[in-house]
């Protein structure tokens, strides 16, 4: 046999023809067949299947089946009852059957793999092809509805023309026989021709049977319809009386005075008249009033008055926010050009980005507050179905409104600030893309006539201000990116906090727990103890909890002790708070081998970690632990490439790398880490332990390293610089392309760092190795 020639066992399917690179799900019933599969698993897996000429035939030879098949891996095999198999397998490779054996308990063949076909098609005709598909199945589901409404989405979607037809063939019902003329086929024109054939037959019959349907519908009598509707209309008016007319014309009234366009208007009056027409207690009548009801406690034209006091927005911010000197001055700049473009809503959408707790909500709250809107906040998080942003449509059981349309009404003013919180967290289940419905809400292009699906007319959301909240970029779609302005709000300095917890969390603290200043006060000292050794966090919700759980505990004292003042110290603090929750990161107390001090950027603000390297008698093998994720992995491999390729010139032996093992490793090890900002302190570490160079304790150091051992510039740099200082770290290593970056850092961070910019690796080894 041939290179491509293999014999394998055969399994004939009774009305099935199975295309490659699809995964399929069938049963199989006969001996023979079962035996096969069996074989098959015991064989490698693979299987040829191909299609019985005639389904019903129970044993069919080799002229009984067709001769093109699909050689398929078997991917599962489970028994059923009354002797039935269902197999799941994955088809590969298109084949022919060359000669069919049968040894008494199954069949064998000779295979033949025909490789898959060339496209010899232009890049024009393809498109051309392409197009006169697309238009044969636009009406091929006007006619036949053959498709969902995700399902002809995704088939539009398609570009290339194989793959176009496959994805057809799987989702429309398709006899076997079309599907095995199509398996034959052995060029792009010849099988485009085959799928249009079907097409066509099937847009003809079902044009046919809609003309029928037309032609019966016309030729009921028209007098004895309306003679039925009326008969119905009366019955209605007799059992309700006159409270249900009443009722309608109540609504009528509403609508008339309601303060929206003619289109919304003319929407509710057609509305009205079918509700008139059911009645009040037809399922289809309540339907109807729930939809009218709903239209009528839309905002539509109802807005508020903005204040365009720029001073006063100022003195809100100031008064609810402290710090956040750059995000006060973005928001101002903002809310002045919205001024000067009278609200028009062409302005970009904000998006607050910054880690939990930092005041990312609240700042939107006091936005609204400034420009007397209202507050409408929309939690993202976890969305994972399209018509929760569009709605359903009103046909379905339970139909609601979308989560904008529902903010409008909640909101009662078409001009409302509406917060999407969460951003970063969205979904995308079968149910459609959430994130590709808010493009057109956020796009202040396309959503002056927003359509619900639900309300099922133009919504204008020109006039909404939208503001978004996120924690981190990365899991934000491009598209939305594209439409947002990102504005940081970073971590809170230990002052900082100091200062927030003075101005604002403690009064908060004291007003839900019922405590007044007299029963209880919290020194600075017990403040500044709360922050360091019972929070690890850039914002400050955790400190939040922290006083609250203090003054829970006053207030037990106060009611059941009959306290009348108490006072928290720091030397008293464990008594609230239990004992210490962090230690301090401190840096080493003196130098060491192997061991580098490395800045980290985490979810809940800056952090140091300790790398640790050691090197042991092996076989050359890099061993890594503590979690990390590939970008770190990678960025160790490169680290260790770097060393080999420097490691003669610190006295290190060409034979050491393949006669010795060299562990990573990143406490703590139950902490999962990821990114790119430890290869420099890799290759430190790496380079200390195979030379047995010291490395300086009171160095801290962050960025990635290429293969030429070019310093790459980092993010999160103010959150690492802070912790460097909370660690008593003296000297930090910056990438030199982050130096603009460490300027507008503020100089409570700074002050006390010696920050030394590198750009290259060679600098990193002078600053950081004892020698």
């Amino acid at each position: 046999m041939s290179e491509n020639t293999f014999k394998i066992p055969v399994i004939p399917l009774r009305g099935l023809t199975i295309l490659p690179g699809t995964t399929v799900h069938f049963d199989i019933s006969r001996k023979s067949s079962i035996a096969a599969a069996n074989a098959a698993m015991m064989q490698g897996q693979r299987l040829f299947v191909t299609a019985q000429k005639d389904p019903v035939e129970s044993t069919p030879g080799f002229d009984g089946i067709y001769k093109i098949g699909t050689v398929v891996l078997i991917k599962q095999l489970n028994k059923l009852p009354d002797g039935i198999t269902s197999v799941m397998v994955e088809a590969k490779n298109k084949a022919e059957i060359l000669t069919l054996y049968e040894d008494g308990k199954y069949f064998e063949g000779d295979i033949k793999e025909i490789p898959q076909e060339e496209n010899l098609l232009s890049e024009n005709e393809e498109e051309a092809f392409v197009r006169e598909l697309k238009e044969t199945i636009r009406k091929y589901d006007a006619t036949n509805h053959g498709l969902t409404e995700q399902g002809i989405r995704n088939v539009m979607r398609i570009n290339n023309l194989s793959t176009l037809m496959e994805q057809l063939l799987l989702r429309i019902k398709v006899d076997f026989r079309v599907k095995q003329e199509y398996l034959e086929k052995n060029d792009l024109v010849s099988k485009f021709e085959t799928v249009m054939s079907f097409l066509r037959k099937e847009n003809e019959i079902g044009q046919i049977r809609a003309d029928i349907i037309e032609k019966v519908k016309e030729r009921l009598d028209k007098s004895q319809r309306e003679h039925i509707l009326r008969e119905q209309i009366q019955v209605i008016k007799e059992e309700l009386g006159e409270d249900f007319s009443a009722d309608a014309d109540e609504l009528q009234g509403k609508i008339e005075k309601l303060n929206a366009s003619d289109e919304v208007k003319e929407k509710l009056m057609k509305e009205l008249s079918r509700y008139r027409m059911f009645g009040g207690n037809a399922p289809e009548a309540n339907v109807i009033r729930t939809y009218i009801d709903t239209m009528l406690d839309m905002p539509w034209n109802n807005q508020t008055v903005e204040n365009p006091d720029l001073t006063n927005a100022q003195e809100i911010l100031d008064r609810d926010h402290y710090g956040l000197k750059k995000v006060k001055e973005r928001v101002l700049e903002f809310l002045a050009v919205r001024n000067l473009t009278e609200a028009k809503g062409t302005s970009p959408i904000i998006c607050l980005i910054g880690p939990p707790g930092t005041g990312k909500t609240s700042i939107a709250h006091s936005i609204a507050e400034a420009l007397n809107k209202k507050y409408v906040r929309i939690s993202l998080g976890g969305v994972d179905d399209e018509s929760e942003i569009r709605g359903h449509r009103k046909t379905y059981v339970g139909a609601m409104p979308g989560r904008i349309a529902k903010g409008l009404k909640m909101a009662g003013s078409a001009n409302p600030l509406m917060l999407f919180d969460e951003i970063d967290k969205m979904g995308r289940g079968y149910h459609g893309d959430p994130a590709s419905a808010l493009l057109e809400v956020m796009d202040s292009e396309q959503n002056s006539s927003f359509r619900d699906n639900y309300l099922e007319v133009p919504l204008d959301l020109s006039k909404v201000l939208f503001i978004a909240t996120a924690n981190d970029i990365n899991t934000i779609p491009e598209p939305l990116i594209d439409r947002m302005e990102m504005i940081e709000v970073e971590g809170y300095t230990e002052n900082e906090k100091f200062h927030i917890a003075k101005e604002h969390l403690i009064k908060k603290a004291y007003e839900k727990n019922g405590i007044k200043r007299s029963n209880l006060s919290i020194t600075d000292e017990a403040i500044n103890s709360i922050i360091r050794f019972y929070t690890r966090e850039a914002g400050v919700r955790q400190l939040q909890r922290e006083l609250e759980e203090i003054c829970r505990k006053a207030a037990r004292d106060i009611v059941q002790n009959n306290k009348k003042h108490l006072k928290v110290t720091s030397k008293n603090i464990e008594k609230y708070l239990g004992r210490k929750k962090f230690d301090e990161d401190l840096a080493n107390e003196s130098d060491d081998i192997g061991i580098v001090r490395g800045l980290a950027w985490t979810a809940v603000g800056g952090t140091t970690l300790q790398i640790e390297v050691n090197t042991m008698p092996g076989k050359g093998e890099l061993k890594l632990t503590g979690q990390l994720g590939d970008v770190m992995k990678e960025s160790a491999v490169i680290a260790l490439s770097y060393v080999r390729s420097i490691a003669a010139d610190y006295g290190v032996d060409k034979e050491f790398f393949s006669e010795n093992d060299i562990h990573i490793h990143v406490p703590e090890g139950a902490v999962p880490k990821d990114g790119p900002s430890a290869g420099i302190t890799m290759a430190t570490a790496i380079l200390s332990a195979v030379s047995g160079i010291k490395v300086k304790c009171k160095v801290a150091m962050t960025g990635e390293i290429n293969l030429r051992g070019n310093v790459m510039p980092i993010g999160g740099l103010k959150e690492k610089l802070l912790a460097a200082k909370n660690a008593g770290i003296k000297k930090v290593l910056v990438p030199k392309k982050n130096e603009p970056m460490v300027k507008e850092i503020s100089e409570e961070i700074t002050s006390g760092l010696k920050i030394v910019y590198v750009s290259h690796m060679s600098e990193v080894i002078k600053e950081a190795l004892s020698r």
